[in-house]
């Protein structure tokens, strides 16, 4: 595996948060995470064209390798489905107009990989990701914004960093035709 830069993006109207991971071999390590505020905007427009300049802002800073999105959940209230779907189309066409590869990832699927649990709290998950890439209590941010930021982007790093899914495999017998010391005789 190469190294590489994921920029995981919690998009949202009120607050955007951030998380950005860099892979070096195998070991996921924190690199930055953060929020953008969004609530001192009383324009809807206002507030995403910043959502585009702050995601363009961090991929000309950082230069990630791949975009992590979380995609918005389908609740009961029409206008912030759209609204929230709109930063997201924000700050991915940002990410297209760096030539980003961008990967869509469902609240439920990122809550998953990191706590084992999809149901999972938004403090579950900061908890797991402290744990997991050692970040000290002191730089934990209060907003739980920048926690789903950077899980989406450890979310993708689970996904795609899994040896198995590089190789193909038909059945268990292939599996072991090609993997002869992964498996152990109990003769």
């Amino acid at each position: 595996m190469k190294d590489r830069i994921i920029l995981g993006i919690d998009p949202g109207t009120t607050i955007m948060g951030y998380g950005i991971l860099k892979i070096i071999g195998n070991k996921p390590e924190l690199v930055a995470m953060g929020v953008l505020h969004l609530d001192k905007f009383s324009d809807h427009y206002l507030k995403l064209k910043r959502i585009f300049e702050r995601v363009v802002a961090l991929i000309d800073q950082y230069h990630p390798d791949e975009l992590a999105i979380e995609a918005p959940f389908f609740g009961k209230n029409v206008q912030s489905m759209l609204k929230l779907g709109r930063a997201q189309g924000v700050a991915m066409s940002a990410a297209l107009s760096r030539d980003l590869p961008i990967v869509e990832y469902a609240p439920l699927k990122i809550k998953m990989s990191i706590t084992g649990n999809g149901k999972a709290s938004k403090e579950q998950v900061a908890d797991m990701l402290k744990r997991i890439l050692k970040i000290p209590e002191e730089n934990m941010l209060p907003q739980l914004d920048a926690t789903d930021g950077l899980a989406a982007a450890l979310c993708h790093y689970y996904q795609t960093n899994n040896p198995l899914a590089e190789k193909k495999y038909t059945s268990w017998k292939d599996f072991i035709n090609k993997n002869p010391k992964a498996v152990k005789n109990s003769r």
